[in-house]
């Protein structure tokens, strides 16, 4: 042997008896990226994710929309099956998402304006773009 660490290169490794070594994990994160502004890659995401504009309805939707809240109301005490797709604002930004859920219809408030199913989803009738249910698709009820 002639190189310059040959007499120390098969010595074990060292280790001190007043500190414990470090563990892997709390060594990794020497190395991990230092986040200055504490927040930041969170509001980058929000500012990035997209929200939809709110839609106006044509009268003739409208109508349809009103005409078939009015069936539904007289059938309410066979709390049919309904599918609603409505415009839900965003909490933090402006826009929103539609959302479409199916449910067994509980009751419908005309002076809160107001769908209610029996999972206690509630909707604002304002906010309703498409009401589909059953007793319109097999004839039962005619529109």
């Amino acid at each position: 042997m002639s190189g310059k660490y040959d007499d120390i290169l098969h010595l074990p490794h060292p280790t001190s008896k007043k500190h414990p070594r470090m563990p892997i994990s709390d060594r990794a994160a020497q190395f991990s990226p230092f986040a200055a502004l504490s927040g930041h890659g969170a509001a980058i995401a929000e500012t990035a994710r997209l929200t939809d504009e709110k839609m106006e309805l044509d009268e003739d939707t409208k109508a349809e929309l009103d005409q078939k809240q009015a069936v539904l109301l007289e059938h309410i005490a066979e709390q049919p099956e309904v599918t609603v797709t409505w415009f839900q604002p965003d909490a933090r930004k402006d826009g929103g998402a539609y959302v479409t859920v199916t449910g067994r219809l509980k009751k419908i408030d005309e002076v809160e304006r107001t769908l209610t199913l029996l999972d206690g989803t509630r909707i604002s009738l304002a906010d309703v773009v498409e009401l589909e249910s059953r007793m319109y698709l097999d004839g039962t009820i005619q529109l």
